[in-house]
């Protein structure tokens, strides 16, 4: 099934959702009948809706924000890479901003993911904050084995470059489609190294905020890999929170769409989202109406059907608890998850080591192999390269970067 082509949620439509579960709580007694409608017996065909994430206006950076923004590595001095060093071969992915292509570096032949952001789009929309925080959640999340690498980052006089690993095995949100449903065994196996990097995140503290499908790719192994990280919130620590309203709907927390204080608790929400849709093939609480699918997460009770084991279930049900402070992971974060009968088959340091073997191996023939992209990504043009000059136009302070790492 084709992935329909997704359509910015602009800040007006961000508020006229707000304004409308607002007067939805204030009314809660009288609205329950209408948006709180239990989900139907029948399964409505696996879709995605029309859903770009909704994003937050433009913000402060932290100080420790900041103080990442004004880094500079000083391997820079030594190896200044540039647009012009990549040959650009596909368009694997597309966003609010620009779109990702398939790159080839002409020194050593190597693929890269490479992340291009039209600068006057970013502007527009008043995200420089939200594209310097993925930079710099990026520098920070360098040695995990489940999260995405940044090699270079660097700038044009129009366009914004993030030089990322290349993941072959293309986006989860695909195979899902392909395959609808996946058995427990590799459900179990994604979940896993996905709560891993969440966990490592939250280490740092940084809350993730938009687990989904999309976002979660495989590598030529058979690895998640975690990426995009624009969404992120620098600096919950503790039982530190926040109140963005943010996320991409159908994966959206009670507590994010009441307006409440919430905190890390929302990523292990989106684990469930997720495991539940690789279960079962859809989102938690989805419904084709938005607003119906919307109240259903906000007020109705998680019904989980036959064909999932008990652990499963029962993981689930912790996941997705309404009470972020009752959720699984609330106290210990993702120890509690690690402890979790689901999962009681796995050794969690061969997990991290990638000693245990992926479920899935993706068939590819070489490098530049693109049999798990979307080909509505692949059939879309290539954007036109030839704007290299460094000199002139540009904006962003401190976002060029150079890896320390060799890249061979």
């Amino acid at each position: 099934m084709a992935r329909k082509t997704k359509s910015p949620v602009t800040y007006a439509k961000m508020k006229g959702i707000v304004s409308f579960f607002t007067a939805l709580i204030k009314e809660r007694k009288k609205c329950s009948t209408e948006c709180s409608l239990k989900l139907g017996t029948s399964i409505p065909v696996y879709n995605h809706m029309n859903s770009e994430c909704f994003l937050r206006p433009a913000g402060i950076l932290s100080d420790e924000s900041a103080a990442a923004a004004c880094f500079t590595n000083t391997s820079q001095e030594l190896q200044r890479v540039s647009a012009a060093d990549f040959n650009y071969l596909k368009v694997i992915g597309t966003g609010s901003f620009g779109r990702v292509l398939l790159a080839k570096r002409r020194e050593n032949n190597r693929h890269y993911a490479v992340k291009v952001l039209q600068k006057h789009i970013v502007l527009k929309k008043e995200a420089e904050d939200l594209i310097m925080c993925e930079r710099n959640v990026l520098l920070k999340t360098l040695n995990h084995p489940f999260l995405v690498r940044l090699h270079f980052s660097f700038q044009t006089k129009e366009k914004l470059y993030l030089v990322l690993d290349y993941a072959s095995g293309g986006e989860l949100f695909y195979h899902l489609q392909r395959e609808r449903v996946f058995r427990e065994p590799r459900a179990r196996f994604y979940a896993a190294e996905i709560a891993s990097a969440l966990g490592y995140l939250h280490s740092l503290h940084i809350v993730y905020r938009d687990l989904k499908p999309e976002n979660i790719l495989l590598d030529s192994a058979g690895h998640v890999v975690l990426t995009d990280f624009g969404l992120c919130k620098e600096g919950i620590a503790g039982r530190a929170t926040t109140r963005t309203f943010c996320g991409t709907p159908e994966y959206l927390a009670p507590e994010v769409l009441f307006q409440q204080e919430y905190d890390r608790t929302v990523d292990w929400w989106g684990l469930g989202a997720v495991l539940h849709e690789m279960l079962y093939g859809l989102p938690p609480f989805y419904s084709p109406d938005r607003m119906k699918m919307l109240g259903n997460i906000m007020y109705e009770p998680l019904v989980l059907k036959t064909g999932v084991s008990k652990s499963g279930r029962d993981l689930l049900k912790r996941l997705l608890h309404k009470d972020r402070a009752k959720r699984l992971g609330a106290k210990r974060d993702v120890a509690e998850l690690k402890c979790h009968s689901f999962f009681s088959s796995l050794q969690w340091d061969d997990l991290v080591a990638k000693k245990i073997p992926p479920p899935f191996i993706p068939s590819l023939s070489g490098p530049d192999d693109m049999t798990n992209i979307d080909p509505a990504f692949t059939k879309l043009p290539v954007p036109d390269s030839s704007d290299v000059c460094e000199e002139a136009g540009v904006t962003f302070s401190g976002f060029s970067y150079t890896s320390n790492f060799v890249s061979l």
